[in-house]
């Protein structure tokens, strides 16, 4: 898994070619289009086409499109388990 703290998504037109930051400044600084947090204050920044999310964001819409259910799956619970319980430490 790479450590770039900026992850670029979604290639230009023609190529299957995934961008990441070291294909970029390493010390530009990228704002989460939720939070507005930069770069430098999360775990990681996906960057898409004109929008950002960082991974706090990113786990946050993961855990209430699981939970609009009420019900998630023990596999799913497994993973915000594990997320959740590394992120506080």
């Amino acid at each position: 898994m790479s450590e770039d703290k900026v992850v670029k998504l979604g290639a230009k037109r023609g190529t299957h070619k995934e961008e990441t930051a070291s294909d970029t400044n390493n010390d530009e600084l990228v704002y989460c289009s939720f939070c507005k947090r930069p770069n430098t204050h999360v775990l990681k920044m996906v960057q898409g086409p004109g929008v950002n999310i960082c991974s706090e964001c990113a786990m946050i819409a993961v855990q209430y499109l699981i939970l609009n259910d009420r019900m998630p799956s023990a596999e799913a619970q497994q993973i915000l388990d594990a997320f959740w319980g590394k992120a506080r430490k």
